[in-house]
């Protein structure tokens, strides 16, 4: 089993991980999550809220997989955010997998954030997915209106307000109701300081400046399959998987000139997904792994060689085997 399989553990998603030293009192530390439809602009939010990319972003939905804890560093606190799938009605084995992930999310971490985007009004799947939360009782929930830079202020004032009938019709209390622009940067901060304070007291968890605690591999094969999924059918970006087979500094380089060599394998479901990845003589699969190999150099820091592979495993998300081997 590969480090990118280990990652993937539906069973549990936030226990506490060793304790990592000692702070002033009044120190908070403790566990938020963002929920929503898919596409809802948690894992944008993620990363605002982090600094830097920790979890992938795609105009497709239902692109988050793994569970990629952000971690948010203050003098007073600690935050770790888990990135959760988008709740949803499943379809496959794989579906019904990543429900049971968000689903065990909500019931160990401190506060649940649960995402409605501005630009869009609430709907049936909103109400699906807070009628599920209301059956967490002892978890803390609030709303967050994301993407308001989308919205004019009149819709926002408007889906403020839905927010807050949603809330009493499904017998859910908000804690808060916060308006935020990821892309814009408006009231990210000011989440921030609403999530902590509803942090319970406690020590620092990670040390300072780890903004993630998962394994570089896995962040990587994340980064690859973004590139992927830009361009594609709407159909395609849920038969997209990837797995880093191996990852190591090339043998030989001057210290001052290292090159990070990466293997991957790129995975879909049928012979039609993988000439749609692969392109006009190997075209399309040369910019995916451009734009992935500049993400993964920014995000090192260390100029990379990219290998990428195609192949298919049929029907590979509903396929209990093909879920194992694939890590999920």
């Amino acid at each position: 089993m590969s480090e990118h399989d280990r990652d993937f553990d539906v069973k549990g998603v936030a226990p506490a991980p060793p304790i990592h030293g000692q702070r002033p009192d009044g120190y908070r530390s403790g566990f938020a999550c963002f929920v929503g439809r898919p596409n809802a602009g948690k894992s944008t939010l993620t990363n605002a809220l982090v600094g830097s990319k920790v979890v992938i972003t795609s105009n497709k939905p239902q692109t988050t997989r793994t569970v990629v804890k952000g971690i948010v560093h203050r003098d007073d606190a600690q935050l770790i955010l888990v990135d959760t799938p988008g709740l949803h009605r499943p379809r496959t084995l794989l579906g019904e997998r990543l429900n049971d992930l968000v689903m065990t999310t909500w019931s160990e971490v401190d506060v649940v954030a649960v995402c409605f985007p501005a630009d869009e009004k609430i709907g049936p799947g909103d109400t699906f997915i807070v009628n599920e939360l209301a059956k967490v009782r002892r978890t803390t929930k609030i709303a967050i209106a994301t993407k308001t830079d989308k919205a004019t202020p009149e819709q926002l004032a408007s889906h403020l307000l839905a927010i807050a009938e949603l809330g009493r019709t499904t017998g859910t209390d908000w804690a808060e109701i916060v308006p935020v622009s990821a892309v814009g940067d408006s009231q990210v901060d000011l989440l921030a300081d609403i999530l902590i304070g509803l942090m319970p007291e406690g020590p620092q968890l990670y040390p300072d400046g780890e903004l993630s605690d998962a394994p570089e591999q896995a962040i990587v094969a994340e980064l690859i399959r973004e590139a992927a999924l830009e361009g594609v059918r709407d159909e395609l970006p849920h038969s997209i998987a990837v797995v880093v087979e191996e990852m190591n500094l090339r043998e030989g380089r001057p210290a001052d000139r290292p090159l990070l060599d990466i293997h991957a394998n790129l995975f879909v479901e049928r012979d039609s997904q993988k000439g749609i990845i692969i392109g006009h003589k190997g075209s399309r699969l040369r910019e995916v792994g451009t734009a992935a190999r500049l993400q993964i150099a920014a995000m090192l820091g260390t100029p990379v060689h990219l290998d990428l592979h195609v192949k298919v495993a049929k029907d590979w998300q509903r396929d209990p085997r093909q879920l194992r081997k694939l890590g999920f």
